[in-house]
């Protein structure tokens, strides 16, 4: 038995068009799964399911707004509408807005938190009820080094990704009884779009933090792939509620 198969299985990752999602939604592919990847970019979305089908892959596209309940409902209809089941549920959608905490205002604050952990429970609490009814399943939230420490110009974003920690904790004690577990992944500093005005505008920080990183690199997306296929899959049934960094050794010292 190949414990990390997930040929049979579904995946829903969303923001799954780009950076950390994508480079997740092609090491699952890879494993054997079909992937919805739903995301806010129609075009982009469009363009990232041509891509896995291009490689042999199933895949499929669904436009969603996780900041927006409904958005969310109609997201996981659809998803269980056109595949059937979902077993695996990356909650990737994130953004970020760098302002010092005193020059934050609460639209901005809002903003942030509602995507990046009040989206991710609304999703989890969606899919609950088909994954308990379909035997368990898994979910997968990515949080941040800012999980674990500040960031001076990322208020919001580190609030909002330490409460994710806090988040799949508590789905993990809560639903245990159903079979699903839920972990966390912890990105180190990764090389997406989100990041790229770090290295762009940002020279000395970016030569700061690569002087860092034990590994003596920044991170690609593909580098998470494989937390996330051992995550979803047989391999993890036993694991749940923990933290994975995936940061070439950036948080062990």
């Amino acid at each position: 038995m190949n414990l990390f198969d997930l040929t049979g299985k579904t995946a829903l990752i969303t923001g799954g068009n780009g950076g950390i999602g994508y480079g997740i939604a092609v090491g699952l592919a890879e494993a054997g799964a079909k992937i919805i990847i739903s995301a806010r970019n129609k075009n982009k979305t469009e363009n990232a399911v041509d891509s896995l089908k291009s490689s042999g892959h199933q895949a499929l596209g669904i436009e969603v707004d996780v900041s927006d309940e409904s958005s969310i409902k109609n997201m996981v209809s659809e998803s269980l509408n056109n595949a059937g089941q979902v077993d695996i549920l990356v909650n990737n959608a994130g953004i970020g807005i760098r302002k010092l905490p005193h020059e934050y205002d609460l639209d901005d604050w809002n903003q942030v938190i509602n995507i990046n952990l009040t989206g991710s429970f609304l999703t989890a609490k969606e899919l609950h009820p088909h994954m308990k009814a379909n035997g368990g399943g898994k979910i997968i939230n990515i949080g941040s080094m800012t999980s674990i420490f500040g960031l001076d110009w990322a208020v919001a974003y580190a609030s909002s990704k330490g409460g994710v920690v806090q988040l799949t904790k508590t789905l993990s004690v809560a639903w245990a009884k159903d079979n699903i577990q839920a972990n966390t992944i912890l990105p180190g500093w990764i090389h997406t779009e989100l990041t790229q005005g770090i290295k762009d505008n940002f020279s000395d920080r970016y030569d700061h933090i690569l002087s860092r990183i034990p590994d003596g690199r920044w991170g690609e997306p593909s580098d998470l792939a494989g937390a996330a296929v051992f995550l979803s899959s047989k391999a993890s049934d036993y694991v749940t509620g923990v933290s994975i960094p995936v940061d070439g050794g950036y948080t062990s010292f």
